[in-house]
C-alpha cells in the first residue's frame, strides 16, 4: 500500500513542483489583475466539468463496477463511448455559446470582460475531452495497481503550460492567455499519449478493443451492470460535484469583489491543495482499489486495518501541514509569489485566504480516505447527502462571512463545510469503527509533536523576521 502512496506522492509532488513554477511565472507575468481572473476563469470552467465526471464520481464508480463485472471489455467500452459522446456534446456547446457559460461563472464581470474572456473559455473547455479519456485509462490503470503514469502525467501539463508563458515572453497580456489556453489543450494532448502507451504496454489496449468489437454481440450480458452503474453514478456525480459547485460559488462571488480577489483565491488555493494532493489524494487514490477488493470478498478486518494504517500517516502528515501552513502564511505566499506584478499587498491577502483554508486541510484529507468505505461499498446515495448538507452550510457561511471578512470568509465557509462533511462522513462509517482506530499511543505522540512543532515554527517565524 504504501509503495504506492508514495509513488503517487512523488509524482504529485514533482508535477507541483513545476506547478508553482507555472504559477510563479504566471503571477510575475500576469500579477492579479483583470487578465489573470479571465485565465483562471477560463481554466476552472473545464476543471469544474473534470472534477464531477471524471476524477471524481466517475473512478469512484467505475472501479467497484469494473472489479464486479463479469464481462470487462464490453462493460469498459461501453461506458467511454457514452461518456465521451456526453462530454463532446457539452464540449461543442460551450463553443457554441461560449458568453452565455462565461456569465454563468464569473456573473460579477461585466459585458466589456465577458466578452473578453468568451473565446478563451471556449478554447480551455477542449481540455474536458481530452483528460476524461485520461481518467478512463487511468481507472484501469489503478485495477492493475499501476499508478506512475497517473502520478507524473500530470507534470505534462504544467510543462506545457511554462513553455506557453516563456514563448509569450514579451506579449501583450491578451496574447500570454491566449498562449496558455493553447497550453492547456496540448497539455491534455501529451497526458492522453502517456496513458495510451502504458495502456499497451501493459496488454490493456487488446481487451478494451475487444470490448469494443463484441460489444453487439454481449450488449445484453451487461445490461445489468450499466443500469446499477448509472444508479451509483448521479449520486456520485452530485456527491463530488458540490465541492466543486463550492468552488464555483467561490469565484462567482469573488467576482463582485475587487479586482485580484479571485487570484487570491486561486493562489491561496493552489498552496492548499498541495499537502492535499501530496498525502491524502494520493494516500485515497492508492487505497481505493484495495478497499474494493476486500469488501467485494467480504474482508472487512483487512480493509480496516489498511484504513487505520493510512489514518495515523495522513494524521501526523496533515496535522504538520496544518500548522506551517498557518504560522507561516506570509513567508510561504511572499516566498513563492511576491516578485513583477505580484506586489504586497497581494501577498498580504492571499494570505489570509491561505490562512483560512488550511483551518480545514486536515477534515478533508481524512474525509476524502473516509468516504473510500462508502463508495466502496457502493454507498453513493449516502455520500450524495452528506455532501448536499456540507454545500448548505458553505452556502450559509459563505453569504454570512463575504461581508465582514472579504475574500477570506469565503475560505473559511469552505472550511466549515469541510467539517460538517468529515463529522457526517464517520457517522455513516461507524463511530465505534472509527474509535477504534483512535484507540492508540499515536494519539498522545500527535499531541505532543504538535505542540513541539508548533513552538518550532514560531521560533522559526521569528528568525525570518529578524534576519529579513
Amino acid at each position: 500500500m504504501f509503495k504506492a502512496i508514495f509513488t503517487n506522492s512523488f509524482g504529485i509532488l514533482f508535477s507541483r513542483i513545476l506547478g508553482f513554477f507555472r504559477d510563479l511565472l504566471t503571477a510575475s507575468v500576469l500579477g492579479a489583475g483583470i487578465y489573470s481572473d479571465i485565465f483562471f476563469i477560463a481554466f476552472k470552467l473545464p476543471n469544474l466539468f473534470r472534477r464531477i465526471f471524471a476524477e471524481g464520481a466517475f473512478t469512484q464508480v467505475f472501479i467497484p463496477a469494473f472489479t464486479r463485472s463479469r464481462h470487462k471489455a464490453v462493460f469498459s467500452a461501453h461506458i467511454f463511448v457514452i461518456f465521451l459522446s456526453i462530454i463532446l456534446l457539452l464540449t461543442l456547446l460551450v463553443n457554441l455559446l461560449p458568453e452565455l457559460f462565461t456569465k454563468l461563472i464569473a456573473t460579477g464581470f461585466d459585458e466589456h470582460t465577458i466578452a473578453i474572456a468568451a473565446p478563451y473559455v471556449a478554447l480551455n473547455f477542449w481540455y474536458l475531452p481530452l483528460i476524461f479519456a485520461v481518467t478512463f485509462i487511468a481507472a484501469l490503470l489503478q485495477y492493475k495497481h499501476h499508478f506512475a503514469t497517473t502520478a507524473y502525467a500530470t507534470a505534462l501539463l504544467n510543462l506545457s503550460l511554462i513553455a506557453a508563458l516563456l514563448l509569450a515572453k514579451g506579449e501583450d497580456e491578451a496574447t500570454i492567455v491566449y498562449y496558455l489556453s493553447w497550453g492547456v489543450v496540448i497539455g491534455g494532448i501529451l497526458q492522453l499519449i502517456a496513458h495510451v502507451l502504458m495502456l499497451y504496454k501493459l496488454g490493456l489496449c487488446k481487451m478494451l478493443l475487444g470490448g469494443f468489437g463484441y460489444f453487439r454481440v454481449k450488449a445484453a450480458a451487461i445490461k445489468e451492470e450499466t443500469k446499477k452503474f448509472r444508479t451509483n453514478f448521479f449520486p456520485a456525480m452530485w456527491g463530488n460535484s458540490t465541492a466543486q459547485i463550492s468552488a464555483f460559488l467561490d469565484t462567482f462571488l469573488a467576482s463582485f469583489l475587487v479586482t485580484g480577489s479571485i487570484s487570491y483565491l486561486y493562489y491561496a488555493n493552489r498552496i492548499f491543495q498541495l499537502p492535499l494532493a501530496l498525502f491524502a489524494i494520493a494516500t485515497s487514490v492508492a487505497l481505493f482499489p484495495r478497499v474494493a477488493r476486500y469488501l467485494k470478498n467480504n474482508d472487512e478486518s483487512k480493509a480496516l486495518q489498511n484504513l487505520g494504517r493510512a489514518f495515523w500517516f495522513l494524521a501526523f502528515i496533515l496535522t504538520g501541514s496544518t500548522l506551517g501552513g498557518i504560522i507561516l502564511s506570509d513567508e510561504i505566499v511572499k516566498l513563492l509569489f511576491e516578485r513583477g506584478a505580484f506586489d504586497a499587498t497581494d501577498s498580504q491577502n492571499t494570505a489570509a485566504v491561505l490562512q483560512m483554508y488550511m483551518l480545514g486541510l486536515l477534515p478533508f484529507g481524512m474525509q476524502k480516505l473516509f468516504i473510500l468505505w462508502l463508495y466502496a461499498k457502493e454507498l453513493q446515495g449516502k455520500a450524495a447527502k452528506i455532501a448536499t448538507v456540507s454545500l448548505g452550510v458553505y452556502i450559509t457561511f459563505a453569504l454570512a462571512f463575504i461581508q465582514p471578512f472579504g475574500v477570506a470568509g469565503l475560505a473559511l465557509a469552505s472550511t466549515l463545510g469541510g467539517f460538517v462533511s468529515l463529522f457526517f462522513t464517520l457517522k455513516i462509517f461507524g463511530w465505534q469503527n472509527f474509535f477504534a482506530i483512535l484507540r492508540s499511543r499515536k494519539l498522545l505522540y500527535l499531541v505532543v509533536g504538535s505542540l513541539l512543532f508548533t513552538i518550532l515554527l514560531v521560533i522559526l517565524k521569528d528568525m525570518i523576521h529578524v534576519y529579513l
